[in-house]
């Protein structure tokens, strides 16, 4: 696929543009006019923008137009993708697993891939290196409770009883969502870690109409809502722990908002689907979380959690997951010096791909071996993320 006009990048093999934009409302017109083109088109409506992700080159330039009719422009050098790469000597083995938790589908790399593209892709290549200790990195994923039972991975263990591992011995918290709240205003509600609503729709007017009446209710309170548009369906989501009070600092209750927006959808004629609600975030170990913390701040452009005693770390349009830190215990240096089963890929813009090494390499990373396109580069204490530029 090649790049289209000077808004677009290729992003981990696809045709990708991000457009400032100053609200939710203004993004949400610039959404319509996109779902009018194309009902295939990705679309991740913001705060501050709009994402848009396309299939092929078709449609382009016609985004482009409807972007500067409403003055909205674009910024590429904000684009990137976060993956998730597993190393492994039984990759369908794996695989199998993974399916199971996270309920994806088969990518053409061999991979998973989210059938709704929101969560972090996963690659699974093989791998004959022996790593036997505990990985310092897992996974944390939140579905209704309905689906986790359904995944039937078997006897869970772990302090809060959530946690499996794959053949490889890599680690999963799978934790069971709860509804939003008791009342009926909020019954199209999961809370996944977010608080996250998702709705089948049957027209491209009722996609339209149902982005612009959530973007308007969530303007009218001063809340960063995350609406996205796929395929037959609107995805309305709070964002990790933004429903609760003391992470969205809003003289809000975000249930109250929450009920509005149901209501907004049901009028509407769209109808809810409980099973689909799915958040993953990524977790690291680390013996100096400060100095861990910092280096990937750095390296993915992330912001820090603004609550005090938290180390979440989130990409500030919340396009890509949320890495949390754990600290580790210094002593355990065997572990510490074993490679990791599981690593991180960083798509950017091939335009974009040096000033990326070297704002990683100057946060403290340490650059392991390169290849056309591709730079493989450990943080301080060896976690590792390769830098991949374009498709």
């Amino acid at each position: 696929m090649t790049e289209s006009g000077t808004d677009w990048r290729v992003v981990d093999g696809v045709a990708t543009a991000w457009f400032d934009a100053p609200s939710l409302i203004e993004g949400a017109a610039l959404a319509g006019r996109i779902v009018e083109l194309s009902a295939e088109i990705v679309v991740d409506l913001r705060a501050t923008g709009v994402r848009v992700r396309l299939d092929s080159d078709e449609h382009a330039e016609a985004v482009s137009a409807a972007a500067r009719d409403l003055e909205l422009a674009a910024n590429p050098a904000v684009l990137q993708h976060l993956s998730v790469v597993f190393e492994s000597a039984n990759p369908s083995v794996v695989r199998r697993f993974w399916q199971r938790v996270l309920d994806y589908a088969p990518g053409e790399d061999g991979g998973l891939a989210d059938p709704l593209r929101r969560d972090p892709a996963m690659r699974i290549r093989q791998s004959t290196e022996s790593r036997p200790l505990r990985n310092r990195i897992h996974l944390d994923v939140v579905r209704p409770a309905a689906a986790v039972e359904q995944a039937n991975l078997g006897e869970a263990s772990g302090p809060f009883g959530v946690r499996h591992t794959d053949p490889d011995s890599n680690e999963v918290d799978l934790v069971p969502g709860a509804a939003l709240g008791e009342r009926t205003r909020t019954a199209d509600w999961q809370a996944v870690f977010s608080a996250m609503a998702c709705y089948r729709i049957t027209s491209p007017t009722q996609q339209c109409d149902l982005a612009a009446a959530a973007a308007a209710l969530a303007d009218d309170t001063g809340f960063p809502l995350l609406v996205d548009l796929r395929p037959g369906l609107v995805i309305i989501d709070s964002g990790k722990d933004q429903w609760e009070d003391d992470a969205h600092g809003l003289e809000l209750d975000f249930t109250d908002l929450a009920g509005n927006l149901q209501t907004a959808a049901r009028d509407l004629g769209a109808t809810a689907d409980p099973g689909l609600p799915r958040f993953a975030q990524l977790f690291l170990d680390a013996a100096d979380v400060a100095a861990v913390r910092a280096f990937w701040v750095a390296a993915l452009g992330y912001t820090h959690d603004r609550r005090a005693g938290v180390s979440d770390i989130h990409d500030p349009r919340r396009l890509n997951p949320v890495l949390v830190f754990q600290e580790l215990d210094a002593s355990e240096t065997e572990r510490r010096r074993q490679r990791n089963r599981i690593h991180f890929e960083l798509a950017v813009p091939s335009d974009l791909a040096q000033t990326r090494l070297a704002t990683t390499v100057a946060a403290g990373g340490r650059l392991l071996d390169e290849s056309e396109g591709r730079w493989r580069v450990a943080d301080p204490e060896g976690n590792e993320m390769v830098i991949v530029s374009g498709a």
